[in-house]
Parts: C-alpha cells; sequence; structure tokens
C-alpha cells in the first residue's frame, strides 16, 4: 500500500517552492550589479530548480522500481509456500 500525502501538504509544498523561487528570482533582479550578473544568476536558478526536479524523478524511479521488484519477489515466495505442502512424502 502506498502513502498518499493530504491535500493539505501537497499546497503547503506547491506555496513553498513558488515562494522561494519568486523571493529568489525578485532578489537577483533588484541585485545592483549589471545585467551579465543577473543573467548569469539568472540561469544559476532555472538549472538549480530544473535539476532538483529530474534528482527527485530519479530517486522516485528507482524506488518504484524497487518497490516492484520487491512485490514480484513477495508473490513468488507466496506461490511457493501455497504449493508446499509440509505432510507430503517424497516418494511414496
Amino acid at each position: 500500500m502506498q502513502a498518499r500525502t493530504t491535500a493539505a501538504y501537497f499546497v503547503q509544498a506547491v506555496l513553498s517552492f513558488s515562494l522561494s523561487g519568486i523571493a529568489l528570482a525578485a532578489g537577483i533582479a533588484y541585485l545592483p550589479v549589471g545585467g551579465w550578473t543577473r543573467a548569469f544568476l539568472g540561469i544559476g536558478l532555472l538549472y538549480t530548480v530544473t535539476s532538483a526536479f529530474t534528482l527527485a524523478k530519479v530517486i522516485r524511479d528507482r524506488q518504484e522500481s524497487s518497490e516492484m521488484i520487491t512485490r514480484v519477489d513477495q508473490a513468488r515466495l507466496e506461490k511457493l509456500l501455497s504449493e508446499h505442502d509440509p505432510f507430503k512424502v517424497e516418494g511414496a
């Protein structure tokens, strides 16, 4: 069974991410430096955000893959246990 997040937790996560991104973008926009420096920092911000999404996806995919393998192994074990008869005499 997979644990689901609540709607409140989802909204909190989205708002937190949005607010932090907007605050950092505003900080970069109002920084008293030249345009090239602002552009460099803006590209760095975008690269960090996209890298975070990619990392989260890779971690999620790995976890789902390991869960699937575990479920397959568990199903095989359950099948073997259901077919096993401890009272069966071999060779009789």
